[in-house]
């Protein structure tokens, strides 16, 4: 990947040279392009479209848009399909967003072209009609005056001596956008900050017993230890001081023994930080023979209180500091209603949760909370606005190499974290350079 990025930024035109067959002396020359893809800008376009031809015998057109740009040797290169409107010749698409590299690399001038076509089941979709055109004239658009296009076809055009056009394709807005990726915030000072989270409930088993997940074990790892060492690893990585928050719930603490759901490992409440990963585990250690294991399993109160933290992050004017709240449990839960609407509120903050389940339990809830397989929801029936939980079971990577592991635990936080940041506009820091 560095040399190809290397390659790029170097090359702008290359040729090589490469024989036709082995046996002849006759050779062919290739010309290779490399176009500069640094530029971070997207263009966010609402379209729409009147009086469409209608290309089907029962009911109307089903129409699409799709973009295309002009490369440096003429040729078109679709770089965008807008979703189908089914049975409409008056059109409105979702609003949809091209990255501007993609569309004229950056050059506002360069031509785009515009294909609208009917949508066919078997594949073999009807062209409705094209037009060209440049992001110069495409900004022009705006609710009180868009950007119209006639859409022409070729065919029909040729064929009829009156013919005007195949309807109209306008656009209500076309604005060019930043766009700033994961890299772009890390290296432009956003602070990730990870607090981790342990569960001490009585469903891990008795510590005393080698069947336990928090077992007391003199001769190693118990599967807890295990996951923070091998979790720890990957994530102080990303964390810039490496102090990380860190809080056990579900146990009876000392030395009232009142049932506590974020207590300190360290026990120290005015700074509960552990310094790297093994503070966290040496934190662990101390703390296990202390407490009594007991319950119930809840997470709402640990969420809420790294979601105090990110609210007040939420009020900066750049994209300075996100957090992400690492849980190690055993899948357990109790409060699930609670949690939903704890997960609902997070959503709306620069926040993230990682939950890392041990032992072999059942752990659909936790694919639940996960989110991917449909959109979370509050007791209330509030949507999340976006997902921002990832759950990995443990056991199954644990004799996996270390970056199969990192890359299942931060497999979502790149796109969480530009989604938030991105959709407020929020930009980095120290701007990246270009």
């Amino acid at each position: 990947m560095h040399y190809l990025q290397d390659a790029l930024q170097q090359v702008a035109e290359a040729s090589l040279t490469a024989p036709l067959k082995p046996a002849t002396s006759i050779t062919q020359k290739y010309k290779i392009f490399a176009e500069e893809v640094k530029d971070n800008r997207v263009v966010n376009f609402e379209a729409q479209a009147r009086n469409l031809d209608n290309k089907d015998f029962f009911g109307k057109s089903d129409p699409y848009l799709e973009f295309y740009k002009q490369s440096e040797d003429g040729r078109w290169q679709m770089v965008h399909r807008t979703e189908v409107i089914k049975n409409n010749l008056n059109p409105s698409w979702k609003p949809f967003r091209i990255p501007l590299r993609s569309l004229c690399n950056g050059d506002l001038q360069r031509s785009i072209k515009v294909d609208c076509y009917d949508y066919d089941n078997d594949g073999s979709h009807d062209l409705i009609g094209i037009f060209e055109t440049n992001m110069t004239k495409l900004q022009e658009a705006s609710y009180s005056s868009p950007a119209e296009f006639e859409c022409i076809n070729p065919k029909k055009k040729q064929k009829k001596k009156s013919y005007k056009n195949s309807g109209i394709v306008s656009f209500k807005l076309c604005q060019i956008v930043k766009e700033y990726t994961f890299l772009d915030y890390i290296m432009g000072g956003c602070q990730l900050n990870f607090t981790v989270g342990i569960d001490f409930t009585g469903s891990n088993g008795d510590p005393r017993t080698p069947n336990s997940l928090h077992f007391i074990n003199p001769n190693g790892f118990n599967e807890y230890l295990m996951a923070i060492w091998s979790i720890g690893i990957i994530i102080q990585d990303y964390d810039t001081d490496k102090l990380f928050p860190a809080f056990g719930f579900g146990a009876q603490i000392p030395p009232n023994w009142q049932v506590s759901h974020e207590f300190p490992l360290n026990f120290n409440p005015e700074n509960p930080f552990c310094g790297g990963v093994q503070g966290i585990a040496d934190a662990y250690r101390s703390c296990l023979p202390q407490v009594r294991l007991y319950g119930p399993t809840n997470f709402s109160p640990i969420i809420n209180h790294v979601g105090r933290f990110a609210a007040a992050a939420a009020q900066q004017p750049k994209a300075s500091q996100y957090f992400i709240l690492l849980i190690i449990t055993d899948g357990v839960i109790t409060d699930l209603d609670q949690t939903r609407q704890a997960i609902v509120n997070a959503s709306k903050l620069p926040m993230s949760i990682i939950i890392i389940g041990v032992g072999g339990a059942d752990f659909s809830t936790m694919e639940f909370l996960d989110g991917d397989d449909g959109v979370l929801r509050s007791p209330t029936g509030e949507v999340a606005i976006r997902d921002i939980v990832q759950f990995v079971p443990y056991r199954k990577f644990q004799n996996a190499p270390k970056e199969v592991l990192a890359q299942s635990v931060l497999a979502e936080l790149p796109q969480q974290v530009m989604c938030y940041f991105n959709s407020r506009k929020l930009c980095p820091p120290i701007e990246p350079s270009s």
